[in-house]
């Protein structure tokens, strides 16, 4: 008997140190995985994510909030009201989430990670943009540029720390109100998306970032260049392409500082995107000394521009500034010339395309368009996401699906930090400070969350494109008043 309890106590002790050989291993392993994240977790990710999970359900995080001198880099000569100090200032200061949202635990059944797509990439027609729908082409580039960045990061593992792919959630923005926002509810609640892409039509825009508001699920926005689309200063929204406000500003400095025009003229379509894409042409101008005398409006379809024209010629304007589709641009542009009208023309970003120079032919010679990047910068990651969408869709990039492809990895580098929690995607985002490092340039986020990086200007010559800075043009990045 004796002999059977020091066999039995023997095997107790082997059992246990087996089992303490186990535990530790186990620990090890994840020592081991813990060491090796923060080894591929560059030191201010790291901190950003140690101070959100510090924070628990109840508090702010302890991280600085992005504080502008100015809102998006405006110079004191385009300041309103500048020689009056305003009681107060906005969008200089970041907006907080102050919510419970970041005590949600992770879901721990999930066999995929989607990210939601709502663009215009199905014909409509529709009163709020005008008729029928026309901004298609644009928002197809915009998907397909998402599209690539997704099957990137799934050839890369996918959601790292669950080996899971992830799955881009697509819908259609049909350009009415109420169903833009209704898809944003599909995939807030039915779909499950942790974060969404969208959209291009700027009264789209708005309603979907207030639903996406409430839903608490991050938007990113890469095509919508309203200037007050970010003004709505709600903290789940973010925008990484230059607005109309910046483009108008280099445009209004080269179009009087640096060729010394004195009267300038405006045509645009007559929707949100022609309206609010010259207000700051309008203000500018003006704050300057140079009231834009004459702005005349077409509607979308229009073929026969010769009402505006005959206007602006009897105006006698020096130039004309387009803002509107590239298809309208150039035919506005043909039937000017035709009039014996020698203006030089300057137009907004969407007539930047291969369409705009087919159609107008030799007088798009010398044509200056606005631009949001430059699309011939010399930098390894936009020459091989040149290869990558070639390959891929046997297509060129442009604007839209350059952003959109920048927008999306922004989306899918959050997500891979800040984990399955949309409040801490949101945070990884934020309270970023360092520029990402995009296929379209450095994109810096200023207090309003807004893209605040370099903006350029474009002139035909030559057949071809030519991309100049405001270094290039050598005009001032902002004059400061003493």
């Amino acid at each position: 008997m004796k002999r059977l309890i020091e066999i039995l106590l023997c095997l107790l002790l082997a059992l246990a140190s087996i089992s303490c050989q186990e535990a530790s291993q186990t620990n090890a392993t994840k020592d081991t995985k813990i060491s090796l994240d923060k080894k591929t977790t560059d030191e201010e990710t790291q901190h950003i994510l140690d101070k959100i999970n510090e924070a628990g359900a109840y508090k702010i995080p302890d991280l600085e909030l992005k504080k502008d001198e100015n809102y998006a880099g405006t110079s004191d000569e385009f300041e309103p009201f500048r020689h009056v100090k305003p009681y107060k200032e906005h969008f200089l200061e970041q907006l907080e989430y102050t919510g419970a949202g970041r005590a949600y635990p992770e879901p721990e059944n999930v066999e995929t990670v989607k990210i939601g797509f709502i663009g215009p990439i199905e014909s409509t027609v529709s009163v709020a943009t005008g008729g029928k729908s026309h901004e298609e082409p644009l928002g197809r580039k915009m998907l397909k540029g998402c599209q690539l960045a997704i099957e990137q990061a799934n050839a890369k593992g996918g959601y790292l720390k669950r080996n899971i792919p992830f799955e881009l959630v697509v819908k259609n923005d049909n350009g009415l109100w109420g169903a833009s926002g209704n898809e944003i509810i599909d995939m807030a609640y039915k779909d499950k998306v942790w974060a969404i892409l969208g959209t291009i039509d700027g009264a789209n825009s708005h309603i979907a970032i207030r639903v996406a508001l409430k839903a608490e699920v991050v938007m990113m926005n890469s095509g919508d260049t309203d200037p007050t689309f970010i003004e709505t200063n709600i903290p789940w929204v973010l925008r990484c392409i230059g607005d109309d406000r910046q483009q108008g500003y280099l445009l209004v400095d080269y179009i009087y500082k640096k060729l010394g025009f004195k009267k300038v003229g405006i045509i645009r379509a007559s929707n949100r995107y022609g309206r609010f894409g010259v207000r700051e042409i309008k203000d500018g101008s003006r704050r300057l000394a140079r009231p834009v005398p004459i702005e005349m409006a077409y509607a979308l379809g229009l073929e026969d521009f010769s009402l505006q024209l005959e206007r602006l010629k009897t105006e006698n304007v020096e130039a004309i500034v387009h803002w509107g589709d590239a298809e309208d641009g150039a035919r506005i542009l043909n039937q000017a010339r035709e009039m014996g009208m020698e203006q030089s023309f300057f137009m907004c970003d969407r007539c930047l395309t291969d369409e705009f120079v087919e159609i107008a032919g030799k007088n798009a010679e010398g044509v200056v368009c606005a631009s949001s990047w430059n699309p011939d910068d010399k930098n390894d990651r936009l020459t091989e996401f040149r290869a990558e969408f070639k390959k891929k869709f046997n297509e060129d990039i442009e604007t839209f699906s350059a952003h959109a492809y920048d927008g999306m990895n922004l989306l899918i580098w959050a997500v891979q930090n800040g984990g399955l929690n949309r409040a801490k995607i949101r945070d990884m985002l934020a309270y970023r400070k360092q520029p990402w490092p995009g296929v379209t340039g450095n994109i810096v986020f200023g207090a309003a969350l807004d893209d605040i990086g370099q903006v350029y200007l474009a002139r035909y010559k030559d057949d071809e494109w030519v991309f100049y800075s405001r270094e290039d043009l050598e005009i001032p990045d902002r004059i400061i008043s003493d």
